[in-house]
């Protein structure tokens, strides 16, 4: 179990809170809005109506136990900067800001911040990734360079088995699963045949990715 610390329970700050406890991770939320933090209480670990902008108080709360301090106060830099330097002071190792352009993720990267997140904009990338690819029932980030993807079967691998395809080799692309309507094989041997009701995960580079779904 991990320890997190939330400031600034907006709707990004709060669905992120919940969904960290719902995980199993221990959760401080912290807002200035008191009925927030009513609304709050019972599905995160700790609440507290308090002004992390101010280093005391987040002393006092604890906050320098937390293993990571995720700012969600992305609208207000002067405030996400301050409280991304009080983290920092306060020797939180892992600082993830939200902010709203590039000019906010410079600065913040400046004060502190280990990772500074764009989630509209992040959230736009991943579902152009995902309208953009032919056949592609599900599109997973995994980083910056690699992600795991759903894909049916090309016609051209069908009544083959994945050694023939040479996936691996030719693409750089790992096959960690194949499902077939209700089953699914998890980590399948080479001999596995590529059925025409198959639907491939794989896992690579999105270039790689990309260049096997246009096949």
């Amino acid at each position: 179990m991990k320890s997190y610390v939330v400031a600034g329970l907006g709707r990004f700050g709060f669905q992120l809170a919940v969904k960290l406890f719902a995980y199993g991770e221990e959760v401080l939320a912290i807002d200035t809005n008191e009925p927030t933090i009513d609304k709050i209480a019972d599905r995160v670990t700790r609440a507290a109506v308090a002004d992390a902008r101010d280093v005391d108080v987040l002393r006092r709360l604890g906050v320098q136990g937390c293993d990571c301090a995720i700012i969600a106060v992305g609208t207000d830099l002067a405030a996400a900067s301050l409280i991304t330097m009080n983290m920092h002071a306060l020797g939180v190792r892992h600082i993830i800001c939200k902010a709203q352009d590039d000019t906010y993720r410079a600065i913040l990267e400046k004060l502190g911040a280990t990772r500074v997140i764009l989630p509209e904009r992040e959230a736009a990338d991943k579902l152009a990734k995902g309208l953009s690819s032919s056949g592609v029932m599900e599109y997973i980030e995994f980083s910056e360079e690699f992600g795991i993807v759903e894909i049916n079967a090309p016609a051209s691998w069908v009544g083959k088995a994945i050694r023939e395809v040479n996936i691996r080799q030719r693409f750089g692309v790992s096959v960690i699963a194949v499902k077939r309507r209700a089953q699914i094989e998890i980590s399948p041997d080479a001999n596995t045949m590529i059925t025409a009701d198959a639907v491939l995960v794989l896992l690579g580079k999105y270039d790689a990715l990309h260049e096997i779904e246009s096949l």
